[in-house]
C-alpha cells in the first residue's frame, strides 16, 4: 500500500492540445479515490500517467514517497484493470489470473496459494479451468480483477472497467469490486464516466472538465456543496435545475423574482452566503435539485412565498417516488456548461429553449396524483436551493 501524489502534472501533446492541465492530487494510503468527468476531460490521461503509459510533461509524480516519473510501468508496483478486460482467450481463468506471477518466476505453490485467495474472493473458483469464451461479462471482469489482486500491488487502477457491462451488471459489480478493495485496503484510482459510480464507490471523487481539476471532496460534499455550475449539474441524477433570477429587495428581506414567481430568500441562506447580498439589483443562477421539490398539495404549512406554479410535461411512476418535468414561465441559465452537461445527459437542446420557458425535473411522493398537462403548484424547499454567479459559474458563498 502506498499514497499517491499527483503535483501539478501536466501532459502536453507536441500537437499543442494540453491535455491535463496542473492537476494536484494527494492520494492518502489506502485511499478509493475516483476521477470522474465527461468524455475528453483528461480523467484516463491522468490514470495513464500514474501507470507509466504516458509520459509526464511537467511535474512530479510520487508513488509511496518516491519520484517515479522516470520509472518504467513493471518498476512502479501498480496493477492496471482495462475497460477491454485484456484476457488471454486461449488460456484458462486459472492461467490467465496467473500470468503475472509466472513471469515473475514466483514460486508455483505460492502462486496457487494467490490464485485461491483472490478466486475465493471474487467467486470464481467454481470457474479456473474455464476458458474466457465460456464466461459472462461480469465474470471475465471478475477475472480481470484476480489478476491485478494476486499481484499484491500498492496500488491498483482502474480505467472504467464496468463501461462493457449492461445496468444490472454495473450494479452488482460496483458492489462487488467496493467491497473487495476495501477489504483489501489498497490505494485505488478508479477512472469513469458515470457519476453515479463515482458517488457509489468512492471515498472521495475528482471532478475534472477540459483536463482542469473542478472539485476535489466526499460524494456527499460535492453534492451538497458544488462549487460550480458544472460540478452542480454533473454530480446527481438528474442534473441540478437551474433558472436566471433577479435579487430585489423587498419588505421583509431579499427576494428572487424569475418569471412570474417570487420567492423569499430565507435568512439562514443569507448567514450561510453573506456574499449573496452583494447581488440585489442583480441576476443570479438559481438551482435546486430535484429531492428539494415536492407536491404543493401534499406539503402542509408551505407559504405562496414557497411556491411556483407549473405545467406538467410527463411524469415517471419509479414505485418510490414520482418523477415528474415541469415547465414554467422564466429564463433558463445557458453556458457553455449546460450546454455540455446536456450532451453529455443526451438530453440535448432539451432544457436550454428560451422561447419555452424554464423546464425542471422534481421528484415527488409516490401518493401525488399529478398528471400529465396539469398546472400544479410545487413547493421548494429554499433552505437547501443553490446560487450561482451566471456569468462565472461560480457558487455565491463568502
Amino acid at each position: 500500500m502506498a499514497s499517491v501524489e499527483l503535483d501539478n502534472i501536466n501532459k502536453l501533446y507536441e500537437n499543442g492540445f494540453h491535455a491535463v492541465k496542473d492537476l494536484k492530487i494527494d492520494v492518502a494510503d489506502g485511499e478509493f479515490l475516483v476521477l470522474v468527468g465527461p468524455s475528453g476531460c483528461g480523467k484516463s490521461t491522468a490514470l495513464r500517467m500514474v501507470a507509466g503509459l504516458e509520459d509526464i510533461s511537467t511535474g512530479e509524480l510520487r508513488i509511496g514517497g518516491r519520484r517515479v516519473n522516470e520509472v518504467d510501468p513493471q518498476g512502479r508496483d501498480i496493477a492496471m484493470v482495462f475497460q477491454s478486460y485484456a484476457l488471454y482467450p486461449h488460456m484458462s481463468v486459472r492461467d490467465n489470473i496467473a500470468y503475472g506471477l509466472k513471469l515473475r518466476k514466483m514460486p508455483k505453490d505460492q502462486i496457487n496459494a494467490r490464485i485461491a485467495k483472490a478466486a475465493d474472493m471474487l467467486e470464481l473458483t467454481p470457474l479456473l479451468d474455464r476458458k474466457p469464451k465460456q464466461l459472462s461479462g461480469g465474470q471475465r471482469q471478475r477475472v480481470a480483477m484476480g489478476r491485478s489482486i494476486v499481484r499484491e500491488p500498492q496500488v491498483f487502477l482502474m480505467d472504467e472497467p464496468l463501461s462493457n457491462l449492461d445496468a444490472k451488471l454495473r450494479v452488482q459489480m460496483r458492489a462487488e469490486i467496493s467491497e473487495v478493495v476495501r477489504s483489501l485496503n489498497t490505494t485505488t484510482l478508479y477512472v469513469t464516466h458515470d457519476q453515479i459510480e463515482a458517488m457509489t464507490m468512492g471515498d472521495r471523487m475528482a471532478i475534472m472538465k477540459a483536463g482542469v481539476l473542478q472539485q476535489l471532496g466526499t460524494p456527499g460534499d460535492c453534492y451538497d456543496f458544488p462549487k460550480n455550475i458544472f460540478v452542480a449539474q454533473f454530480v446527481g441524477s438528474p442534473p441540478m435545475n437551474l433558472a436566471l433570477a433577479r435579487v430585489v429587495d423587498a419588505p421583509g428581506g431579499l427576494r428572487l423574482e424569475f418569471g412570474e414567481s417570487s420567492l423569499e430568500i430565507p435568512e439562514s441562506q443569507l448567514s450561510a452566503r453573506p456574499a449573496l447580498r452583494s447581488y440585489a439589483g442583480r441576476s443570479v443562477a438559481l438551482g435546486v435539485r430535484s429531492e428539494d421539490m415536492e407536491d404543493a398539495t401534499l406539503a402542509s404549512n408551505v407559504p405562496d412565498a414557497r411556491r411556483i406554479k407549473g405545467k406538467v410535461n410527463l411524469t415517471e411512476a419509479l414505485g418510490s417516488e414520482i418523477v415528474v418535468h415541469f415547465t414554467f414561465s422564466g429564463q433558463p441559465v445557458v453556458t457553455d456548461d449546460t450546454k455540455l452537461i446536456a450532451e453529455e445527459t443526451g438530453e440535448g437542446e432539451l432544457h436550454i429553449a428560451a422561447d419555452e420557458g424554464v423546464k425542471w425535473v422534481a421528484s415527488f411522493a409516490p401518493r401525488s396524483r399529478v398528471r400529465m398537462g396539469d398546472e400544479i403548484e410545487i413547493a421548494l424547499d429554499v433552505e437547501r436551493a443553490h446560487f450561482f454567479d451566471p456569468e462565472t459559474s461560480e457558487a455565491i458563498r463568502t
